[in-house]
């Protein structure tokens, strides 16, 4: 199996949604932070995530992503293959053609195509409640602060400061300037 960080970000990220889904959306920027991964990555998995319509994006102040569905009907599996991560521990990616045999499958063909059928029915069984649930037990604890709680980085009035220009502002001016 090649499961690589694509898919470990995404269901890391989608776990991290899925412990917050009742504090309203969550910015990226919050996520990339407590998971130590970056955010133009998450960018691009989330692009994929929403295509998926596993994740609904909230524009503006305040906005981010949530669930689309309940944590309960989101699995594992559903959020790896929505970001193209691969689920074959074959070695010719199920064309039978395994390690340039033109003739057919290798003789371990059949034993990593059973494997592959197991890990997506295990994937497939697990889903985002029941890690939430895990990492609760564990005593995760969660900063479930409301939306409409946070302070806005913006003031409601804008603030006028005055601007003291010091360049020259014509050719005439300039050439005063350098003629100095």
């Amino acid at each position: 199996m090649r499961l690589t960080t694509k898919g470990r970000f995404a269901v890391t990220a989608m776990v991290d949604l899925a412990l917050r889904e009742h504090a309203g959306p969550v910015a990226l920027a919050a996520v990339a932070q407590r998971q130590q991964i970056s955010l133009s990555y998450l960018e691009q998995l989330f692009g994929k995530l929403r295509r998926a319509d596993l994740v609904e994006s909230t524009r503006g102040p305040g906005g981010g992503y949530t669930l689309a569905r309940a944590a309960a009907d989101i699995s594992v599996a559903d959020v790896i293959l929505a970001v193209d991560e691969p689920l074959d521990a074959t070695g010719c990616g199920g064309k039978e053609n395994c390690m340039g045999h033109e003739t057919g499958a290798c003789l371990t063909h059949d034993l990593w195509t059973r494997l592959n059928e197991r890990m997506l029915d295990y994937l497939n069984a697990v889903n985002l409640r029941q890690i939430v649930d895990e990492q609760r037990a564990k005593g995760v604890a969660v900063d479930e602060v409301p939306v409409s709680s946070l302070k806005r980085a913006f003031s409601p009035s804008p603030v006028l400061k005055t601007i003291r220009v010091t360049a020259p502002n014509s050719v005439f001016d300039l050439g005063t300037v350098l003629s100095k």
